[in-house]
């Protein structure tokens, strides 16, 4: 599998500390395994607290120079990594692909969606202007400036190992921040390239350090340092919760991304094709494997039937396999435990009256792949209705009236994104506003951009990513009161 890598020098299995590949003070290692072949890929160097933290005394050591530079030197740096991204884009999607599973060609627009974050933060460390204030005292000025937190950490997820990354390294980085980044154990090959590529852009030595291994073992020694200033973390409400009364103890600022619980409302007005692909584009990508993908498709009764029969014809069409394959539109499941999952959701439905009306099963192919599955007759008691399934599931619960769409929608303690369809100008204003995300497509089932804040409300996190509020996650704004002007 190896072999077929245009650039093998990407290819990492040592933790990058202090800008040196090293093999862990205890030398421990663990397996690599692609999901769609159940091979293993490699063996990734396993951290230990005393790699923790070095790592920590690195980016210490690496704080004061780095955030001294110039905004304009920091931007000029991640551009060039940003470039050397780009020019990498095929190798990176292949190792992705290799470790993560989902088709190819999504492989490359995550490469590519995560550098634009990079890009971005690259022009936007220019513009992080300070201000002046009306003094209340003749002799006195008043003014504001913003500074780098200091030193900060991310811990990822392995649904898209590239670009919840720079989502988090580009604005921390670019704001003048060491970033200790622990991958999921899952993927971690995709956040030890893109680290090469930084050394290789001229990112000092413990600016940016990737530490592998198990959450277990390095999460408490992140959240417990008082070096480290600010948490980043993408994924479970439940770790999050964790991770947010562990940074208690040294009052970190934290940012959290943590579960969905995606409702997608179609409403009777909607044009039925539009609707249909923003289902597919939200519900399947990644194979359900995304926090904001559609959990739960609330259909109008006067255009249920007619929805169902287009989305059954699309959904039956998805073509399923390895990463690799051509034309291939799913991939794996991450692993055995997710494919159990999706079946307990959808046995626990069919229990409760639910109907299959494509898919349902493991797919013939084997390993953890599974087939694309649509269910109707879905009711607010399913497991289905109030647990996140992450798996290529699209149940269908039938409404009336707006009122009541809106209220099956918000009827959950996660409120990440959410997506409806119609063709009402009045609607889409209504429904946007009281959607209890923080995140709503209207008319489509793609919405993420690196120019757009990101983020949820309620159980599903607190701080935003990208746009111009994305670097303030790293950033202290200080006031300073000049006296004796006069």
């Amino acid at each position: 599998m190896v072999a077929r890598f245009t650039a093998q020098e990407l290819l990492h299995s040592d933790l990058l500390i202090n800008g040196e590949w090293v093999g862990g003070s205890q030398a421990q290692r663990f397996p690599v395994t692609n999901p769609s072949t159940g091979e293993v890929i490699t063996q990734v160097a396993s951290a230990s607290q005393a790699d923790v933290h070095t790592a920590i005394a690195a980016a210490q050591a690496a704080l004061p120079a780095w955030s001294g530079l110039t905004a304009v030197e920091r931007s000029r740096i991640l551009r060039k990594w940003f470039d050397l991204i780009v020019e990498n884009v095929d190798s990176l999607a292949e190792i992705l692909t290799l470790e993560q599973g989902k088709p190819l060609e999504e492989a490359r627009g995550e490469i590519l969606y995560g550098a634009n974050f990079i890009e971005w933060f690259a022009e936007e460390v220019k513009r992080l202007y300070g201000e002046t204030i009306p003094t209340n005292v003749s002799s006195r000025r008043l003014l504001t400036i913003r500074q780098p937190i200091g030193v900060t950490a991310a811990i990822t997820p392995w649904n898209f190992p590239m670009a919840m990354i720079a989502r988090k390294a580009g604005p921390a980085i670019a704001a003048g921040c060491p970033m200790i980044v622990k991958p999921a154990a899952e993927t971690p090959l995709s956040a030890l390239a893109i680290g090469r590529l930084a050394l290789e852009a001229g990112v000092h030595p413990g600016v940016l350090q990737v530490i592998t291994g198990p959450a277990s073992v390095i999460g408490p020694e992140l959240t417990a340092s008082p070096a480290i200033r600010a948490l980043s973390f993408t994924g479970s409400t439940e770790v999050g919760k964790k991770l947010m009364s562990d940074c208690a103890h040294t009052v970190k600022k934290v940012a959290m991304e943590l579960g969905g619980n995606a409702p997608v409302i179609v409403f009777d007005d909607a044009d039925i094709e539009i609707a249909v692909s923003g289902t597919i584009d939200s519900k399947f990508r990644n194979s359900g494997q995304t926090c904001v993908c559609a959990n739960r498709i609330f259909v109008q009764a006067g255009i249920h039937d007619r929805f169902v029969e287009a989305l059954s014809t699309a959904v039956a069409k998805l073509n399923v396999g390895d990463g690799f394959s051509r034309d291939v539109q799913q991939g794996p499941l991450i692993n055995l435990e997710a494919v159990e999952k999706v079946e307990s959701h959808i046995s626990d439905a069919v229990s409760r009256g639910a109907k299959v009306v494509v898919g349902g099963n493991r797919h013939s192919i084997g390993g953890t792949f599974f087939e694309p599955t649509l269910i109707t007759s879905a009711t607010m008691d399913m497991t289905i209705a109030s647990e996140e399934t992450f798996g290529p599931v699209a149940p269908i619960f039938i409404f009336e009236t707006e009122e009541e769409g809106l209220e099956m929608a918000n009827s959950t303690p996660f409120g990440l994104a959410g997506y409806f369809f119609t063709q009402d100008l009045a609607r889409m204003w209504r429904v946007s506003e009281k959607l209890e995300v923080g995140v709503v497509g209207v008319n489509t089932g793609l919405i993420s951009y690196e120019g757009a804040p990101f983020g949820g409300v309620k159980e599903s996190g607190v701080g935003r990513e990208g746009s111009l509020h994305g670097i303030e996650e790293f950033l202290e704004m200080k006031y300073i009161c000049i006296g004796a002007v006069n």
